[in-house]
């Protein structure tokens, strides 16, 4: 595992980071590219196409030691699994409620003096022709980068990408399909990243 960038939010705990390494290695599971030395950062994940990614995503998430707030269902915290999620770091969303998550997540970020959050802009495990635009309306409201991770289950790789900094007047559309041209060629467990 490579160190953590000194601007990166981090886990206290040892004990745990080390056990999920083990895990990993275990799994044959690797990390490549390079953590940015970033403070505040919305963290994309895809292609997303099974619980699995979630078991992997966050053994790699503890394993390097980094605090990543993850978005998740709430059906998922509210379950017995819950108790295990809870302290994971992750931010139950009521996908169901009309309450403004991009706002909610803009005033965490001023709140907090280092944050990433973890989405996965798909928003299911199942095929999409089209993304949510939820991270991207998150990312401009809280004016941090966007660090694609690709999930490649051929490989057993997650590899992050270069951070990708949103221009002040890039319109949704044309950022979305930037970003998510990224994503040609790796593939999850059951499906890549549609065209």
């Amino acid at each position: 595992m490579p160190p953590l960038p000194p601007q990166a939010p981090r886990i206290r705990n040892r004990f745990w980071p080390w056990l999920c390494r083990g895990l990993l290695r275990l799994g044959g599971w690797q990390l490549r590219g390079e953590l940015p030395n970033l403070a505040k950062l919305v963290v994309i994940g895809a292609p997303h196409s099974s619980n699995w990614d979630g078991v992997w995503g966050l053994l790699m998430k503890v394993g390097l030691g980094i605090d990543i707030s993850i978005m998740i269902k709430r059906e998922l915290l509210d379950s017995p699994l819950g108790i295990i999620l809870r302290p994971l770091g992750l931010i139950p969303i009521d996908r169901g409620a009309a309450t403004d998550i991009v706002q909610q997540m803009a005033a965490r970020f001023a709140r907090q003096e280092r944050m990433w959050l973890g989405i996965t802009p798909e928003g299911t495990r199942r095929r999409v022709t089209q993304w949510k635009s939820g991270f991207l309306r998150i990312a401009h409201a809280a004016n941090v980068p966007i660090l694609p991770v690709f999930i490649d289950y051929p490989s057993k790789s997650f590899t992050l990408g270069q951070p990708v900094i949103l221009g002040e007047d890039e319109r949704d559309e044309v950022a979305m399909a930037r970003i998510r041209a990224l994503f040609r060629g790796y593939r999850g467990r059951h499906h890549d990243v549609d065209d």
